[in-house]
């Protein structure tokens, strides 16, 4: 793979991992990256997951001991501090009745670009988050969704219930793009990337590593929604492409106009796999920066 000239990180999130604002600025210059867009994590009290206490902002708890995730104000604080690294993304928990009402004032008065990180336990085709994300698309705001099953099948075909589901399965997540042509989603977590494989639906495994069964259901939807989009952040991306690099490398060919280089965490391990495959520059351009560009600026 040829050398981007440049970086930018469309999944990171800011005041977690024991790193502050400068902390993220440090491992993003150690790395190369031009500025990152920050999302949100809006936890309501009935969603609050204590493994992740030791990696939230110590001083977002609330009084009864639930902490509320990565709120707004950490984003805009670390933006305040270095205005040129950072852009902002937002989004209000759906169930909600005023979501698209503060998505909408939000937008307005802080300059969001993003909808995101949508992240809640709530079906993407639910009434509540079609109106949201038709007003995401009135404002030109691309939505980060995070994708995480209800249910997967153990080794013997029995389903297991998973406590941390989000966004519901790739059926609700198709009806939503059907439900909102106008509004440009990027996909994102293990729900999603699953289903580059043919097998994702017997698939025991939250990060499923074995070989890739075939072409699976992203390839179609890819195919009917333009407004498909997706990040490579995270392990889940990394894991479904590190299945197969020859695979993962066609995959990434035949849908270099939709995927964006992100991290949603420190270091550089999807770049190290990226450097791997055999892409040129062109791709390499699109990837690390020219797409999420024209999601964003317009």
């Amino acid at each position: 793979m040829t050398t981007p000239t440049r970086i930018v990180d469309t999944h990171q999130h800011v005041f977690w991992h024991r790193r502050d604002d400068a902390g993220l600025i440090a491992d993003m210059d150690e790395h190369g990256i031009e500025y990152a867009w920050l999302l949100t994590w809006e936890l309501p009290p009935e969603d609050d997951q204590k493994i992740y206490h030791q990696t939230l902002n110590p001083l977002r708890f609330r009084a009864d001991g639930t902490h509320r995730g990565i709120p707004l104000e950490d984003l805009l604080l670390a933006r305040d501090h270095y205005p040129d690294r950072f852009i902002v993304g937002y989004c209000p928990t759906p169930n909600h009745d005023t979501a698209p009402e503060r998505l909408r004032a939000a937008a307005e008065m802080y300059d969001l670009k993003v909808c995101g990180e949508w992240k809640f336990k709530v079906p993407f085709d639910d009434p509540r988050c079609i109106r949201l994300f038709h007003v995401a698309g009135e404002l030109d705001l691309p939505v980060v969704l995070h994708l995480d099953v209800p249910f997967r099948l153990n080794e013997n075909g029995e389903e297991i219930y998973t406590p941390h589901w989000y966004g519901g399965t790739v059926d609700n997540l198709q009806r939503a793009l059907v439900a909102c042509p106008n509004t440009n989603f990027i996909g994102h977590a293990p729900g999603f990337w699953r289903e580059i494989s043919g097998d994702a639906g017997t698939d025991p495994e939250i990060y499923p590593r074995g070989p890739i069964a075939g072409p699976g259901r992203l390839y179609d939807l890819f195919a009917k929604h333009r407004n498909l989009y997706a990040d490579l952040s995270a392990g889940s991306a990394l894991f479904a492409l590190n299945r197969h690099p020859d695979h993962a490398e066609r995959f990434i060919i035949e849908h270099q106009d939709r995927l964006l280089f992100g991290r949603d965490r420190y270091g550089q391990d999807l770049h190290d796999f990226l450097l791997t495959l055999d892409l040129d520059a062109t791709v390499v351009e699109k990837i690390y920066h020219s797409n999420a560009e024209r999601l964003v600026f317009k």
